[in-house]
């Protein structure tokens, strides 16, 4: 599905706000989503710009699982068979990304939006980036581009991830910056696959899915996206990017990196522009969600039952994360934490629970920690390592922190008075009856 009929859906369940008054790029479009944070927003007139702006479109996981018609704890399955089972999308030679070419190359004329006093510059947040190596076939992700120029743009590139090898081992590539996708390219992008798997075949698995040939480069692109960029990156070719938000809602510093020189811009007629909050709750969806099938199937293959993984939002969507297993052997949470640590090495804080516990719910599993947990015996220290770089706590240069593991669990040997840490259930009523709701 394209991003225009994944908005045209939600405008028919009456969960998006259509603004029609004049919202501008300078700080007012991302002041409207951030107050709306939960909430779809379209915006129809955007002062000086040919296209609408629509943004917060993945902001709940409840949305997301809707959308593909499945319930909410079947997510990490579904998006683990995405990863096991990638298949290719059909080609096409005709693309509505590629309906209209611009006679100029300016990126002014795109609503580039500016999001905070504080940022470097103007920032496209959503676009996926497109990029091939000789050997290791293609790849998909996102990196946060400022505008520097009418053409130019410094690429936020993460060292040793795909996108940085690929260009360390070429100096010079072709890239395409794929802007309004549907969701399953956008999960799928999100993902991180092992070099030489194509994200596109992951996002074909979720969801059927076209692909047409770049105009000037041998890259391949979601037929139904919005805008594509095209153009060149070389790694002798630099500038400073940031000041920027980032998923920890601080500010990034500014760093030196590599600049794309955009040669050609394509897109769809009445193209619709996706704006990505920085640090608000889609961008800490799509950072976070795809990493939980890694620990869902670490923990499973560490010999754990394991029932759902939550990278919790407020761990900003990357450093806390809720496991839920069902617990069977007096090692099994001790198990389930290190294959956690293991599958998401910019992990902080692990919390195991039960599988009464909901946790997607931040009241359950604190719940579960107030009445499940005792300090001296359910912390799970870890020595000091390498973290994530975006924990502004962690040591700087080396980003090592401390670590640790948190046993919500029913302490082991206490099954037969288990009663006493269960929820008190009362019974179900259906409230249409007592409830008078004309």
């Amino acid at each position: 599905m394209s991003l225009r009929s994944y908005l045209d859906e939600l405008e028919r369940l009456n969960e998006t706000e259509v603004v029609t008054t004049i919202a501008d790029t300078r700080f007012e479009i991302a002041g409207v989503l951030k107050a709306l944070e939960n909430r779809p927003v379209h915006f129809r007139n955007v002062p000086g710009c040919e296209f609408s702006v629509a943004g917060n479109l993945l902001a709940s996981k409840e949305g997301i699982a809707r959308h593909f018609g499945i319930e909410v704890d079947r997510l990490i399955q579904w998006i683990a068979k995405g990863i096991d089972q990638p298949s290719p999308p059909r080609r096409v030679r005709s693309a509505p990304c590629q309906e209209v070419e611009m006679n100029e190359i300016d990126l002014d004329r795109l609503p580039i939006l500016l999001h905070g006093h504080d940022d470097g510059g103007r920032y496209i947040t959503s676009g996926v980036c497109v990029a091939r190596h000789p050997d290791l076939g293609q790849n998909l992700d996102f990196h946060r581009a400022m505008q520097i120029g009418k053409d130019r743009l410094a690429l936020r590139i993460v060292r040793h991830r795909d996108f940085d090898r690929f260009l360390r081992d070429q100096q010079e590539m072709d890239v395409a910056i794929c802007i309004g996708n549907g969701p399953n390219v956008l999960l799928a992008a999100a993902t991180s696959v092992a070099g030489g798997g194509d994200e596109l075949e992951i996002a074909n698995t979720l969801e059927a899915l076209d692909v047409t040939r770049a105009k000037s480069a041998d890259l391949w692109i979601p037929a139904d996206c919005e805008i594509v960029l095209e153009g060149k990156v070389r790694l002798d070719d630099r500038a400073s990017e940031g000041p920027f938000v980032d998923l920890t809602e601080t500010l990034d510093v500014v760093r030196t990196e590599p600049v794309m020189t955009v040669t050609r811009i394509t897109h769809r007629r009445d193209a619709i522009w996706q704006a990505l909050l920085p640090g608000g709750l889609e961008h800490k969806l799509l950072m976070g969600m795809p990493r939980e099938p890694t620990i869902y199937r670490n923990v499973r293959e560490a010999g754990v039952n394991c029932r759902d993984v939550s990278i919790t939002p407020g761990g900003c969507s990357w450093l806390h994360a809720i496991i839920k297993i069902r617990k069977t052997g007096d090692d099994d949470v001790a198990k389930a934490l290190d294959a956690a640590f293991a599958g998401h090495r910019s992990l902080k804080h692990a919390f195991v629970v039960d599988e009464d516990i909901d946790i997607l719910d931040p009241i359950a599993v604190e719940w579960a920690f107030a009445t499940r947990f005792q300090f001296d015996r359910d912390v799970y220290p870890r020595e000091i390592e390498a973290g994530s770089s975006l924990d502004p706590s962690a040591e700087p240069g080396t980003k090592r922190t401390a670590k640790v593991g948190f046993d919500l669990t029913v302490p082991s040997g206490t099954e037969s008075a288990r009663e006493k840490f269960e929820h008190a259930r009362f019974p179900r009523v259906d409230l249409k009856r007592f409830l008078d709701r004309q």
